[in-house]
């Protein structure tokens, strides 16, 4: 939400529509001074580290210590996940185009949509829907089933359950448990904590003797981004930033490699001619 600025005297009226035009909450800038959430930078640089920034531009105050180090965790968590990520491997092959590091970091987070990138967004999304139901009387489990039910109608993806690549993703289990520190610490109230949880237990239940589908990446950082209170599209927004490092730290590998115009697959297994197009 924007907030007016306040007119200054001296201003003209044509100065002073400009000034409300470009309202905002966020900064305010004149002539020799930057203030950041009504804060001057000065009393920042130095005192204020880069996730504490981040949460005080986009909630408007400085988080408490735990629940910097929470943010913290989430953003940790999800910087890289290897070249074989569509975002990193974009970012790679865009970094041998010659465009520039900018717009390979651009190439890569482009990637980061629905179906890669957007799973955190939507589990905050799912554990809400369940958190709304555990208020409305229901238990944890039958919030869980109710919400699984609806969200698997649309697809049978659960986001934030399962992985491709790992049985267990190594990232859950120290996530939770800084998770269940801040609840025994009153920090956070860890009700979607709980609404996870209800997830993994219905879906144990469900597949009894199968491979279990434990949380991922995206379903421990939903849980974070929850538990400290950002709204669902803030979810995708952070691990965007998150990812950012990683995009950045391989497309910079691949700048310094001498690689020209990098494809999908290695040129030494290509076909030595495209085979010609089948008649329809």
């Amino acid at each position: 939400m924007t907030e007016a600025v306040p007119r200054r005297a001296g201003l003209s009226e044509q100065d002073e529509a400009a000034a409300q035009w470009w309202a905002t909450a966020v900064s305010h800038i004149e002539p020799g001074m930057v203030e950041l959430r009504g804060r001057p930078v000065e009393q920042l640089i130095g005192s204020v580290g880069i996730v504490d920034m981040m949460w005080l531009l986009l909630r408007g105050d400085l988080p408490a210590p735990r629940q910097s180090a929470l943010l913290e965790a989430a953003l940790v968590a999800g910087v890289d996940h290897g070249p074989q990520a569509p975002s990193i491997a974009a970012a790679r092959m865009a970094a041998t185009c010659g465009i520039g590091l900018n717009n390979a970091i651009a190439t890569g987070v482009n990637m980061l949509g629905d179906v890669h990138g957007g799973a955190g967004e939507q589990c905050v999304e799912m554990l809400t829907d369940i958190r709304r139901l555990r208020l409305d009387g229901q238990s944890w489990d039958d919030a869980a089933r109710e919400t699984m039910a609806a969200w698997q109608r649309r697809s049978r993806y659960l986001p934030g359950f399962g992985h491709r690549f790992h049985p267990v993703d190594p990232r859950r289990d120290p996530l939770l448990r800084l998770v269940e520190d801040a609840v025994a610490a009153g920090d956070v109230t860890g009700d979607y904590l709980q609404a996870a949880y209800a997830i993994e237990r219905v879906l144990r239940s469900r597949r009894a003797g199968a491979r279990p589908v434990p949380m991922n990446i995206d379903g421990a950082t939903a849980v974070i981004y929850a538990e400290l209170g950002f709204p669902a599209p803030l979810a995708r927004g952070l691990f965007v930033l998150s990812r950012s490092v990683g995009i950045l730290a391989h497309a910079w590998e691949e700048s310094g490699q001498g690689r020209r115009n990098k494809g999908p697959i290695p040129r030494h297994i290509l076909p030595a001619r495209l085979p010609a197009p089948r008649e329809l």
